[in-house]
């Protein structure tokens, strides 16, 4: 190699590190947004950037993207481990016409979504989406304003995963509050629902097929059609929650599926507990059915004759 070659061959090596160091630096565990930011800024506390579409290509894979001060931060897709936090503050998303967050993310990742308003303004399509990611964690946001769904799980990815809603409420919502149902060839993900509020939806939580999920210490109230209802051969673990003021309380709706009811208070439906022919339903028989139109259609085992 000549001297010449050689010292080229070195400089290019300087600048390829210089070039890889610039990157990885322009990358924050923790960054920041506010209502008088600048997407042009490096997303530091001193010079927060204005949406969260504009942070989160300078966080790091499993940093936090916090909020400084109230705002609306926009829409976001999310293709890594992150968590985004409006603790303490109000922070919204505004998804008029379009999706409010759709994760996207790696077979390993974990998403948060933590103390967040994402209004769809009526026209918006769904509040969040989950395609894929190892788990995505929902925690005191509200969702509403939506015309499909308030969160979507549509997984596609042939490895689990696992939604969790805490904290939270949804309404005002055009067709289903919460629905969780994998894509061809997909594993069928787990969701577990705690202190959740869903009402003002045409039906409320829906496992459509291959699910366990279990809904626990929640409300569900003023929805046309189903509140609770498990499809194909989903399962869905009913615990310790209120029910009331819709169409069908809580169901078994096609062969196959299954409910599993415990310490629920169901009354004022149309129908409480609806078990379909080849449905499965069981109760421990603690639960409260009582002032609906009909209280138990089907065979619910376990639970008094009514």
């Amino acid at each position: 190699m000549t001297s010449t070659a050689w010292r080229f061959k070195v400089i290019a090596g300087v600048v390829a590190g210089l070039a890889w160091s610039a990157t990885a630096s322009a990358q924050a565990t923790r960054t920041w947004v506010s209502g008088v930011g600048d997407d042009a800024n490096p997303c530091s506390r001193t010079a927060p950037c204005k949406t969260f579409a504009g942070a989160i290509s300078k966080t790091a894979a499993g940093g936090e993207i916090s909020v400084l001060d109230p705002g609306g931060f926009g829409a976001i897709t999310i293709t890594k481990s992150i968590t985004i936090s409006g603790d303490g503050t109000l922070a919204g998303i505004l998804a008029a016409g379009t999706n409010g967050v759709i994760v996207n993310a790696g077979a390993n990742d974990d998403v948060v979504l933590r103390n967040l308003s994402i209004h769809g303004a009526g026209t918006g399509l769904n509040g969040v989406r989950y395609l894929a990611g190892r788990s995505l964690r929902v925690e005191k946001c509200t969702i509403s304003g939506f015309m499909n769904r308030g969160i979507d799980v549509v997984y596609g990815s042939a490895t689990p995963g696992a939604l969790t809603v805490v904290d939270s409420s949804i309404t005002d919502i055009g067709v289903v509050g919460i629905r969780v149902d994998n894509g061809v060839a997909a594993v069928s993900p787990s969701a577990q629902l705690d202190n959740v509020q869903i009402s003002k939806v045409l039906i409320g939580f829906d496992v459509l097929r291959a699910g366990v999920a279990t809904i626990s210490d929640s409300s569900v109230f003023d929805v046309t059609n189903q509140a609770i209802v498990a499809e194909n051969n989903a399962v869905i673990n009913v615990d310790g929650c209120v029910v009331t003021r819709n169409g069908t309380g809580i169901a078994a709706f096609s062969s196959g599926s299954s409910i599993r009811i415990t310490d629920c208070s169901i009354f004022n439906n149309t129908t409480g507990v609806s078990v379909s022919a080849g449905a499965f339903g069981d109760s421990f028989g603690n639960n409260a059915i009582f002032g609906n139109g009909t209280d138990i259609s089907g065979n619910l085992v376990g639970q008094p004759l009514q």
